[in-house]
């Protein structure tokens, strides 16, 4: 990794203006150790963002961009490859890809904590970044995806394992893959935290814990917002069926039976403007009125004048009508679905957190109850400890028992037998002198 570094800013760097493409998150799947590091070329580098124009010097940062370019990249064989490690105030990070994809035939490429087995236990480091597919042609084409994550042990990578389909990258038209060279950016936003120790802080006081939901609450709240935008927003419909029909209530004809068929044939035609055949019939019934000279109004013969020297292009406008009217149908259709789906998954998320508080009392009573049995534990193992320092006194007391005992009963010996000894001079002298 090259130390060199350099000035850069959000806009200078040629970010485009449109949004960020899918941003889902997925974690690689198991895939086998040994990972292999690429090579760097001379250019690839760590530079410095900031914000509009401010010079470098004393300024802070907003981001750092960390480039990584990939020489020979139809030539990689292996299954995932990391770049070299780079660091940000202490934090170790490194790109991992998959070159054929992860499982899928896409592009993978997710963000690694480089040191996350020397880590103590029970770290955590959040970072909001985005990953860039450079296109070396132009870089306001370059393919940004953008996320945040708290990375911990269990996920200590994160990333898009559909960033770019493979057959996109290996388009000649697409700037992505030149000379067979790659390049990945990666751009970590903010200042970066220092990772945290073993022993987790106790929160500070007044200040809400973090819960495993915040992820899902802060997704569904905003779910809810447009939910709640798609209650409130007018649905815009198509053209009233009395203004079709008021705009072509005329007849006329040459007679006053010739007028009464027309009329009848014409609010036939204007019952149902889309049936099979009513464009034959409607044609039939203006071209009879358009050249009637009795049994209608100035007014109604100009009405019927008017329609008639534009009727292919009316009459396409109420077919093209038809077709937009019925995308729009099905469209809408499509959004209500959708718009349901979301209403029920919303309602599923709130179902989920009351199970979610459940089992939340359950654990905290269970835990209650463990601390009951681990501090029954210490006790019965404190007892059993003064239990067996009771007994390794006494059994030593036993040994030194047992020797003064033999040297009692040796003295006991030696004065039965001088006892015997003096019973028997006793006992003549008594037979002698008694």
């Amino acid at each position: 990794m090259s130390g060199r570094r350099g000035g850069c800013c959000f806009s200078r760097c040629g970010f485009p203006s449109r949004p960020p493409r899918n941003t889902t998150q997925v974690r690689p799947v198991a895939v086998p150790p040994q990972p292999v590091v690429v090579p760097l070329s001379s250019e690839s580098e760590l530079v410095p963002c900031f914000e509009g124009e401010q010079a470098m010097g004393e300024q802070n940062p907003t981001s750092w961009k960390y480039t990584w370019k990939i020489t020979n990249f139809t030539s990689l064989t292996q299954k995932k490859y990391y770049s070299e490690v780079f660091t940000l105030r202490d934090n170790a990070w490194r790109i991992l890809i998959f070159p054929k994809g992860n499982n899928i035939d896409h592009l993978s490429i997710y963000l690694d904590v480089a040191d996350s087995v020397e880590l103590p236990y029970g770290w955590n480091r959040s970072a909001h970044f985005r990953m860039i597919l450079v296109d070396q042609n132009n870089y306001g084409y370059s393919r940004i995806k953008e996320t945040e994550h708290n990375f911990n042990a269990r996920e200590s990578d994160w990333g898009f394992t559909s960033f770019i389909p493979l057959s996109e990258v290996r388009d000649s038209c697409n700037g992505y893959l030149v000379n067979n060279t790659l390049t990945i950016e990666a751009e970590i936003f903010g200042p970066q935290p220092l990772a945290e120790n073993t022993q987790l802080a106790e929160p500070p006081a007044n200040v809400p814990q973090a819960t495993p939901t915040d992820t899902f609450d802060a997704y569904f709240t905003n779910l809810e917002e447009i939910i709640n935008a798609a209650q409130s927003s007018p649905t815009r419909g198509g053209l009233n069926a009395s203004n079709q029909k008021g705009a072509l209530l005329t007849s006329e004809a040459p007679t006053l039976e010739e007028v009464e068929k027309a009329k009848l044939s014409l609010k036939e035609c204007l019952s149902d403007i889309f049936k099979l055949n009513v464009k034959d019939r409607l044609a039939e019934a203006m071209s009879t009125l358009c050249v009637a000279k009795s049994g209608l109004s100035l007014d109604q013969q100009k009405s019927v004048k008017a329609f008639w020297a534009n009727f292919d292009e009316f009459t396409s406008d109420f077919l093209t009508f038809e077709q937009d009217n019925a995308e729009f149908e099905l469209q809408k259709l499509l959004k209500d679905q959708m718009y349901a789906t979301m209403k029920k998954n919303h309602n599923t998320h709130i179902l989920y957190k009351q199970f979610l508080g459940d089992l939340t009392k359950e654990e905290e009573e269970l835990n209650k109850k463990l601390e009951e049995v681990k501090s029954r534990r210490e006790k019965l193992i404190s007892d059993w400890e003064i239990l067996m320092v009771e007994s390794e006194e006494a059994k030593s007391g036993h040994k030194d028992q047992e020797k003064k005992v033999s040297e009692a009963e040796e003295k006991k010996r030696i004065a039965e037998e001088r006892m015997s000894r003096s019973t028997t001079a006793w006992s003549n002298l008594k037979t002698l002198f008694g």
